[in-house]
């Protein structure tokens, strides 16, 4: 058991303290080392991060807000189960914000988007080209090289969005960050990384004269994987 690090509970410590258990807690549920359903408990946590049960509380409550866990009466808090109603209700509001986003998209550019537009996009296919190659290097697709994809994917959709340039649907999305995260640790085992880019990268090409459409049909492959599963 760790020796308890100094946590005095002034506001400054508190928030320090706060960010780093949840960082912690946080990448646990996207590796998915903490597994759907799994109670968080403040005791436990408070233990091996050496904190109060306050500063876990707080981190705790964080997560709740971001989704990546539930707060229920009698139950405590637990990792977000991310069952067929969690996924198909996730799939329909990014549906709704990134089909959105490009339909703003094609009404200022047409069918044919500037470079800088697409740029970003290319650039986040780019890095996942890379870190394929360097898996293919090493014969291995490990845990790392997942967690950095699901990051370049969130990227890559961000990317699509920001391409609108609406405020409001730019914070909207963004707000969505580690439930997307947790959405592409579940559906991982449907892909290879080279399928992942495959996926993407068609998409990318289609988005200028199919617009939404494309959107919608990617979103809806891959909520059929997962509820599949």
């Amino acid at each position: 058991m760790p020796t308890p690090a100094h946590d005095p509970g002034l506001p400054a410590s508190t928030g320090t303290s706060v960010d780093r258990v949840a960082a912690l807690v946080r990448a646990d549920i996207l590796s998915g080392v903490l597994p759907p359903d799994t109670p968080l408990r403040e005791e436990a946590a408070s233990e091996q991060y050496g904190v109060s049960r306050h500063t876990v509380r707080a981190a705790f409550q964080r997560l709740v807000a971001e989704r990546l866990a539930v707060a229920e009466a009698y139950r405590g808090v637990r990792v977000t189960s991310f069952d067929r109603a969690q996924v198909i209700a996730l799939q329909q509001l990014r549906a709704a914000l990134e089909v959105e986003a490009v339909r703003i998209v094609g009404e200022r550019y047409g069918e044919v988007w500037p470079d800088p537009v697409l740029a970003p996009a290319r650039d986040a296919l780019a890095r996942l080209d890379s870190l394929a190659r360097d898996a293919s290097a090493t014969d291995d697709e490990d845990d790392d090289d997942w967690l950095e994809a699901e990051r370049i994917h969130a990227d890559f959709h961000r990317a699509i969005v920001a391409a609108s340039a609406s405020p409001r649907i730019i914070e909207a999305h963004s707000a969505l960050g580690s439930e997307l995260l947790l959405f592409l640790l579940h559906v991982r085992p449907h892909y290879t990384l080279e399928s992942l880019i495959e996926e993407h990268r068609a998409l990318l090409d289609e988005l200028p004269t199919r617009g939404g459409e494309a959107v919608r049909e990617h979103l809806e492959h891959s909520t059929r994987l997962l509820i599949g599963a």
